[in-house]
């Protein structure tokens, strides 16, 4: 029997991620970003030290995200302050020395741009040895840009092609987490598979499919599933694994309720067999957060994730997730061997269409509820070869409904907080 192709080579943050998969732990990281060198410094090695298992991230500025270098540059000279980290202004030598000392004992580092032509951040992060980044030409197309689809389709083929060039690389689809809050689960799962494809088909070989925390557990549990199965399907053979993002929409804002919350998606990612977790800290509906800010809600998370879970050990089927992603993504591939092209041309038709999105490349025709359960559910799909289930009695969504939808989650888990009479650390009097 001839042999198997032979396991891709895992790079320092794919092996990260392996580590924590064979100590049956979470993997946690922050969403964390300073121009400042010694901030920048002292937030990867906190993050190291966290009591969790981690990675860090460098979070890159807006002026890189859009290729202004010249700005962030100019901004870098004249000490001005950025909101991320500028890895071209400050050149591969300085990132080198930045994350000099940090790799190995299971911590690595992952660059996240929001970039829809990422060519040069990728080339920056190469020349400064890290091997992962995130992204994709539909997640960071939509709604993040203006770019045509079509552009950073090509921008995002010469990426990949880039990035996989070098032995060990790892790439992350943002597709799961299109939008932050209020896309329905199943296109969620089919957008991250399609972008896991399209990297495949450009010559990756390590990649990770995410989901962002939505509006109800037990759907999200579904969701979760049914992105493993069709990943198995559609990227065997290669080193993949699922990124969880705790809720990304509006926060609760008691303690409590923040905390309810970033508990629940850790347990979320046990019960599903996720890897790894982007958290969100209880800081963020008041204020940008703080290192310590990010390490209390890494450490937070880990504790949570720790306690004894009941396995979901395979994807229901009570929110028909799963057969409307694969329905997706089915039609998809189907208009075009190349993914890219398949992409840009679902979109052309409406075939895919995100809600409440003003892109113009969008149909915007789609959109979503949540019900009385509190699961996401689609109002109208425009011309997506999927079902929906209107509002009883509404031919259209209001204004107040999608206010009402936003603040859904933030109002629910600060109700239960208070309900449990939770004070500022997030616990009861009787857990003191």
């Amino acid at each position: 029997m001839p042999a198997g192709p032979p396991a891709p080579a895992r790079g320092a943050f794919a092996e990260a991620v392996a580590d924590a998969r064979r100590a049956g732990e979470l993997l946690v990281q922050p969403r964390m970003g300073f121009a400042d060198l010694p901030r920048m410094r002292e937030g990867l090695l906190a993050v190291k030290n966290a009591r969790a298992r981690t990675v860090g991230t460098l979070t890159i500025d807006s002026y890189t995200r859009v290729g202004d270098d010249a700005s962030a540059a100019r901004a870098l000279a004249e000490g001005t302050d950025l909101n991320g980290y500028p890895i071209v202004a400050h050149g591969a030598d300085t990132t080198r020395r930045l994350v000099s000392g940090l790799g190995g004992d299971g911590f690595a580092v992952q660059v996240r741009h929001g970039s829809a032509n990422p060519i040069g951040i990728i080339r920056a992060l190469l020349d400064a040895g890290l091997d992962a980044t995130e992204g994709g030409p539909v997640s960071y197309c939509l709604p993040y840009s203006r770019t045509p689809i079509h552009t950073s389709v090509e921008a995002w083929a010469r990426s990949c092609e880039l990035l996989a060039s070098r032995p060990g690389t790892h790439l992350e689809s943002f597709g799961g987490c299109m939008l932050g809050q209020l896309c329905p689960p199943g296109l969620l799962v089919a957008l991250s598979v399609l972008e896991g494809v399209f990297f495949r088909q450009h010559g990756l070989r390590s990649v990770s499919l995410s989901y962002a925390q939505q509006t109800h557990h037990g759907q999200d549990v579904e969701a979760l599933l049914a992105l493993r199965t069709l990943a198995g399907e559609h990227l065997a053979g290669l080193d993949w694994h699922v990124v969880l993002y705790t809720y990304m929409g509006v926060f609760p804002r008691t303690p409590g309720g923040a905390l309810g919350l970033l508990r629940d998606s850790a347990v979320l990612a046990m019960r599903t067999g996720t890897e790894r977790m982007i958290v969100k800290t209880p800081a963020e509906a008041h204020r940008i957060p703080t290192i310590q800010d990010n390490i209390h809600a890494l450490e937070e998370a880990a504790l949570a994730a720790a306690g004894p879970h009941a396995r979901a050990s395979e994807a229901g089927a009570e929110f028909g997730v799963l057969a409307e992603a694969r329905t997706l993504v089915d039609t998809v591939l189907g208009l075009h061997p190349d993914a890219g092209r398949a992409l840009a041309e679902a979109f052309r038709r409406g075939l895919l269409d995100v809600p409440y999105c003003l892109h113009a490349d969008n149909a915007n025709r789609s959109r979503s509820y949540i019900d009385d359960r509190g699961s996401l559910q689609w109002h109208s799909t425009g011309a997506m070869p999927i079902g929906a289930t209107p509002v009883p009695g509404r031919d259209r969504l209001r204004a107040d409904d999608l206010l009402g939808m936003l603040s859904h989650t933030q109002e629910s888990f600060d109700r239960a907080a208070v309900a449990r009479g939770e004070g500022p650390d997030g616990r009861t009097a009787l857990q003191v």
